[in-house]
């Protein structure tokens, strides 16, 4: 729902509620003389009052249904992009500028989900971590993205049309794909796209993720993660294996998503119209000794060191999940895992907010907790980047004060050491 209808469907019930309190005074300056027309107005308030609330619970409820849905069949569409690009042994890898790898899949993806984008909300910033230069300048490239964009397509065509059917061709996926280049910031409306998060991951055979994210005025409002690795059951605890050797099979594959103020939901990937969605939630941490925690598989994203330390702190047995990209927020979010830990090691380093916008949304619907390790919560609102904030520690809200309390304890003495 766009913001202009949103304002006005909120206006009305206000104006209806006013009125009725203008009726209700009228009725009671009026002489007793008249107690007909006292009794008539005083009826008609009983229907405008019942009427007035239910429209604003009406409002409130939908607000950013439209919103929702786009971004679900936006996810879902690219996810039959990359699984039949995660499928085959010609990835085309690249390396960026800060030398991390981008794939056919990632500039595929971003372009479909940036056309879903602009067909429903056409004038909306969009801030994408690709550009399409290198497909200009490498026809073969080009091609080989193409190819794929193509053929990814839902196979429901009410959604299909819903998200304005397939691109037209080459140039048009190329255009799209150079609409990401928002700055960020403050004000208005803006998606967040990571259209491979975890690119190591999907080269590797392990978790990555498909993310979407909403922000109004700097807010996260709407999330969605599509992850076709995770398995389908919420049950599933995730364990040291859950970061490697996944196969596109049966049973897995989930678009996990959230709106502000709705809860968080999960429900199976399909290659059609949307699943059936299940409400979600973190699971209670009765004993923090055997609660699993997740971190990065790259030693260089994440210090294992430290978050080893502070496991030990907390008296956790278990040996550490590693999974690359917003799996992990996913998981714990549905009570398959309890703590993530993202613990940056380069001092200047500053995180996308493409990488954290839509699983910082869902753990915190899902009832959770997530600050940077001050103990904030991350400011989506500084452009591109996580400029003000430092890590990441998502927990259940029971624990997450220890958790907290253990990070400070061991990155203050790593200070002072250093010192």
């Amino acid at each position: 729902m766009r913001p202009r209808f949103l304002k006005v469907q909120l206006a009305v019930p206000r104006i209806l509620l006013l009125f009725s309190i203008l009726i209700l005074a009228l009725s009671a300056l009026l002489p007793s003389a008249l107690p007909s027309l006292r009794a008539r107005l005083l009826l008609f308030t009983q229907h405008i009052l019942p009427a007035a609330r239910n429209m604003a619970l009406s409002s409130s409820a939908n607000s950013y249904s439209k919103e929702l849905q786009t971004a679900l069949l936006a996810v879902q569409r690219a996810t039959l992009l990359t699984r039949a690009v995660y499928n085959t042994t010609a990835k085309r890898t690249l390396s960026k500028s800060d030398h991390s790898p981008v794939t056919i899949g990632d500039f595929g993806a971003q372009a479909l989900i940036i056309a879903a984008l602009q067909h429903a909300f056409p004038t909306d910033a969009i801030i994408a971590e690709e550009e399409a230069s290198s497909l200009r300048d490498n026809a073969t490239l080009r091609d080989a993205v193409w190819h794929y964009v193509r053929d990814a397509t839902l196979a429901d065509e009410h959604s299909e049309r819903a998200i304005g059917g397939p691109l037209k061709d080459a140039q048009a996926m190329m255009d799209a794909i150079d609409k990401g280049g928002s700055p960020g910031g403050a004000t208005g409306r803006i998606w967040a796209i990571d259209p491979i998060d975890g690119t190591m991951g999907f080269l590797r055979g392990g978790q990555y993720a498909v993310c979407l994210a909403l922000l109004v005025d700097g807010d996260v409002k709407v999330g969605v993660l599509g992850c076709p690795n995770l398995p389908v059951d919420d049950a599933a605890r995730v364990d040291a294996s859950t970061g490697h050797d996944q196969r596109d099979e049966e049973g897995k594959g989930v678009l996990i998503s959230a709106v502000l103020g709705q809860g968080a939901t999960s429900r199976p990937l399909s290659r059609g119209k949307l699943e059936e969605a299940h409400a979600i939630a973190m699971k209670p941490v009765q004993d923090i000794t055997q609660a699993s925690f997740c971190e990065s598989v790259e030693a260089s994203h994440s210090s294992h060191g430290e978050q080893a330390e502070i496991a030990r702190r907390l008296g956790v047995v278990n040996e550490p999940v590693r999974m690359d990209s917003q799996a992990k927020y996913a998981s714990i979010a549905r009570g398959a895992g309890d703590i993530y830990l993202r613990l940056p090691v380069g001092k200047g380093y500053q995180e996308k907010i493409w990488d954290h916008a839509a699983g910082d949304l869902i753990v915190r619907e899902a009832g959770g907790i997530v600050t940077d390790w001050d103990g904030n919560r991350r400011d989506f609102s500084k452009g591109r980047t996580l400029a003000e904030n430092k890590g990441a520690i998502a927990a259940p809200k029971a624990i997450h004060p220890r958790v907290l309390q253990v990070v400070q304890e061991v990155l203050a003495e790593k200070r002072q050491a250093a010192s």
